[in-house]
């Protein structure tokens, strides 16, 4: 609770320095976007939180988009796939990715950052190569499906919530029911915390390895449908850059160990959009030179890393005095 509150305290820290400091940071449009884009970074990252509470990586989150955001438009513009078909088919393709990660992690005892690493090279080149590195679109078509992404629930004439947004909850809501009311979350927090112990009480821990790394890719694909529905078209050299960085900072950030055995989805959700809010300012404010957003992100994990290391520690002291 004090690391939510923590991380929430930041979120509003940096919410208001933005708005004084940034011209057309609170207008209608932009706080739209600002949800929008919370709410698809925020997906990727309560996917990665469940790896990252097993005391795992997944570095392949970003190819993982590129591979589903190019591959949607592909089945669907290219070989005339029917929506009803080809979403299922995508979110299939992402959960056989995890499944793979998770098999090659618990069977052969691969690292997970070579694993992910691997994938992070294999997506990406695969997608450049069966699109031919050619932009993949919806050519105007498929408004319907792409309404998903782009629609809002209006609030005032000029502002709504939008359904990502919506997206976002309910997935959130998913995610901590299962991590907190059932036994499989228990698991998963006793996994991180010490693998062996584990085990030997009767956890079946490569069963739930697997899991964590096939909600992570299902997540991973969903959000690279949503992405390039919400974009309308995509890039296979460079869509879904750089995006493990924000969901692993994201994770980290609200409160996920990368020792494992920790986290919450309230805090994953809320360090989504301290990241969001943070990219927002480095955009908005002309002071600060767009090309240090890397710099900004890499600060604000090595920060969080730093600070779960010094509570760790402290925590250990105090438990050596009692």
């Amino acid at each position: 609770m004090k690391k939510i509150l923590g991380i929430l305290i930041t979120l509003v820290a940096v919410y208001v320095l933005t708005a004084m400091v940034g011209d057309n940071f609170l207008s209608a449009y932009n706080q739209e976007k600002l949800l929008e884009r919370t709410a698809l970074f925020g997906i990727l990252s309560i996917g990665v939180a469940f790896v990252i509470i097993t005391g795992g990586i997944d570095l392949s989150i970003g190819s993982v988009v590129c591979l589903t955001g190019c591959g949607l438009p592909w089945l669907m513009v290219k070989h005339e796939w029917p929506p009803a078909i080809a979403v299922p088919m995508v979110l299939v393709v992402a959960a056989l990715i995890g499944l793979s990660h998770g098999l090659l992690i618990t069977k052969l005892n691969l690292q997970p950052f070579v694993v992910t690493l691997c994938g992070l090279l294999i997506y990406r080149g695969l997608t450049r190569g069966f699109t031919e590195d050619q932009t993949q679109g919806f050519g105007g078509e498929f408004s319907g499906l792409r309404a998903v992404a782009n629609e809002k629930i209006s609030l005032t004439a000029e502002f709504g919530i939008p359904w990502t947004w919506v997206i976002l909850v309910v997935i959130a809501v998913m995610a901590w029911i299962f991590l907190n009311k059932t036994i499989y979350g228990r698991y998963l927090r006793a996994l991180g915390n010490n693998e062996d112990a584990a085990r030997f009480s009767g956890v079946n821990t490569d069963r739930m390895i697997i899991l964590a790394y096939v909600f992570s890719s299902m997540l991973a694909g969903l959000g690279g449908m949503l992405f390039v529905m919400n974009v309308g078209s995509a890039q296979p050299s460079n869509f879904g850059n750089f995006y493990e960085l924000y969901a692993i900072a994201a994770a980290v950030l609200g409160g996920c160990s990368l020792r494992g055995g920790e986290g919450t989805i309230l805090g994953v959700v809320i360090g989504a959009a301290v990241m969001r809010v943070l990219y927002n300012m480095i955009n908005l404010v002309t002071w600060i030179p767009t090309h240090i957003e890397f710099a900004v992100v890499g600060a604000v994990i090595l920060v969080a890393v730093i600070s779960d290391e010094l509570v760790k520690r402290a925590a250990a002291r105090r438990r050596v005095r009692g």
